[in-house]
């Protein structure tokens, strides 16, 4: 009490006090976060007044925001949140909302809780540009990448890639590059193991979540399927699975990515052949078709690292 009374004595003292306080009030209205915000409600100069502890919250919640240091380290009263200024019952207040990065995460932990096959490991969700392995080998397949992320949209182009080379050599490590390269572009990306995705496609039938896994697929921004043709393929997986879902993303001028053991030749073959024996080349063709049509084909050469 003693130092709260001290303090008061202190203010009354200060001859200054009002001043201070005025100017400090014109700073804080003269900020753009601040002036932008008011500039778009129909606020009186009486509720600035009484709502000046409101604006000063919402320019220091900006400021954090606009120096963001990543989600986990977010020093905002409530984490992952961005301030709105509204005026309601004639008074200032805040909203706070969901920012970009705390979307993302709950968009990912929806995903990963829905499909076990988006889980890829570690390094790849973590890999970047800076730390690949740029050899003379892999050149022109992180060019190709580079080119990618930086030219990407979604709904606008949907050409993507087709990752071909020996096991091993770091194709999926660069897909994970450009997952998280894109990450930064706010564009969302899906990392699907395919043989797993397809067998637990097919298991998603007996528990309700077929379709709503279908489309999640569909409808990403960018879909990445890794190591295609290490399936064991069937009719009902390369034409009511691989062919609506190219279908679709074809048509919305959505980008698909691709890694694989096999060139176009080799996958065209595998998707020909069915887990009960038969041979259907037409319908291999139309798949690849599209394949090839909406993908550029890049041969990623080196070392198996794998071996290391």
């Amino acid at each position: 009490m003693e130092s709260i009374q001290s303090a008061l004595k202190q203010w009354t003292k200060d001859k200054n006090l009002e001043q201070r306080l005025e100017n400090a009030r014109k700073s804080l209205l003269a900020d753009p976060f601040v002036k932008d915000a008011l500039d778009k409600i129909p606020v009186t100069d009486d509720a600035i007044d009484q709502g000046l502890i409101k604006l000063y919250e919402f320019k220091n919640e900006r400021y954090n925001c606009e120096n963001c240091p990543g989600l986990a380290a977010c020093p905002n009263m409530m984490q992952g949140y961005q301030p709105e200024i509204i005026f309601a019952r004639k008074a200032i207040d805040l909203e706070y909302h969901s920012c970009s990065l705390k979307k993302q995460a709950e968009s990912a932990k929806k995903q990963r809780q829905l499909m076990k096959s988006l889980y890829v490991p570690k390094d790849i969700l973590t890999a970047t540009f800076d730390e690949l392995d740029l050899d003379r080998d892999r050149a022109e397949a992180s060019r190709k990448a580079l080119e990618f992320v930086v030219n990407a949209k979604p709904g606008e182009d949907g050409q993507g890639l087709y990752f071909y080379g020996r096991f091993g050599v770091g194709k999926t490590h660069l897909m994970g590059a450009i997952a998280n390269e894109l990450r930064e572009r706010e564009i969302e990306s899906f990392i699907v193991y395919t043989p797993d995705f397809f067998r637990e496609m097919k298991q998603s039938i007996g528990d309700g979540t077929f379709q709503e896994k279908l489309d999640m697929v569909k409808r990403a921004q960018v879909l990445i399927l890794d190591d295609i043709g290490a399936e064991t393929i069937s009719g009902w997986i390369r034409d009511d699975v691989l062919g609506a879902i190219l279908q679709h993303r074809m048509l919305e001028n959505l980008p698909t990515l691709f890694t694989s053991n096999y060139d176009y030749d080799e996958l065209e073959e595998h998707l020909a052949y069915s887990e009960r024996g038969g041979i259907e080349e037409l319908k291999a063709k139309r798949i690849m078709e599209r394949i090839k049509h909406f993908t550029t084909f890049v041969r990623v050469e080196g070392a198996n690292r794998r071996a290391r």
